[in-house]
């Protein structure tokens, strides 16, 4: 490429990726997952009270919550608390979830809710993909849970789900964006995929030029591959 990345990585180089499973001690789920300097905080817990719309339906439902904490930037920000989530946390949130269900079988989770908080500890780019990554990891455990105590009878997961951001950085697609590239990319895209490499969800954006079918192609086969490793990642910290 034209000039380094500021993180001295290859265009098709993921940052160091680490899933540390059982990180707390009480939820069901508890999942601490790094992409470089982005930390989340992946807590499933199990809600035997079914959302009211799906009462006596015999499904059940797995649905997210995100939050920044405060100083997860190099300035301090103002607790959602008081003022109640933004447009953006309502956005990220609803994306865990939708990603979340496309492979849980909710018939075969009963009727009982599975709620996934993703909480950011530390923030350089990449933080809803991070949290989607991690969450899947942590809602597996929390299904493990279940069939440990026989509340379930049957696996309800079907597949996995990870999700990358890839771009247009100085004219060149690169894999996994840091903050240092997030922020001045002239395309942003974030890419979920299942563990048949087909796609669950596209976000993508222009920040500068207009991006090109060629530029679209060549972010997408870097997705695939940046999530194709995620999912190994998956899988080794599941077996350990």
């Amino acid at each position: 490429m034209s000039q380094p990345r500021p993180s001295g990585r290859r265009p098709d180089q993921l940052r160091e990726v680490r899933i540390e499973r059982g990180f707390t001690r009480y939820a069901e789920g508890s999942v601490l997952v790094s992409f470089g300097q982005t930390r989340v905080l992946c807590n499933a817990s199990v809600d035997e009270r079914c959302p009211p719309w799906l009462r006596g339906s015999g499904e059940g439902w797995v649905t997210a919550e995100y939050s920044m904490l405060p100083r997860a930037t190099h300035t301090r920000g103002q607790r959602e608390t008081g003022k109640g989530p933004s447009g953006r946390t309502h956005e990220i949130q609803r994306l865990i979830g939708r990603a979340l269900r496309a492979v849980v079988d909710r018939r075969a989770l009963g009727e009982r809710q599975i709620i996934v908080d993703c909480d950011v500890l530390q923030a350089d780019g990449g933080t809803r993909t991070a949290a989607i990554t991690g969450a899947y990891v942590a809602l597996c455990d929390a299904v493990r849970h279940l069939l440990r105590q026989k509340v379930i009878t049957r696996d309800p997961i079907h597949g996995q789900i990870a999700a990358v951001s890839v771009g247009i950085w100085q004219g060149e697609p690169v894999l996994d964006l840091d903050y240092a590239e997030d922020s001045a990319c002239e395309t942003d895209m974030n890419v979920v995929m299942n563990d048949a490499l087909a796609f669950v969800e596209l976000q993508g954006t222009a920040e500068g030029h207009a991006f090109r079918q060629e530029e679209l192609e060549a972010m997408l086969a870097l997705a695939r591959s940046g999530i194709g490793e995620l999912h190994r990642l998956q899988r080794e910290a599941l077996d350990a």
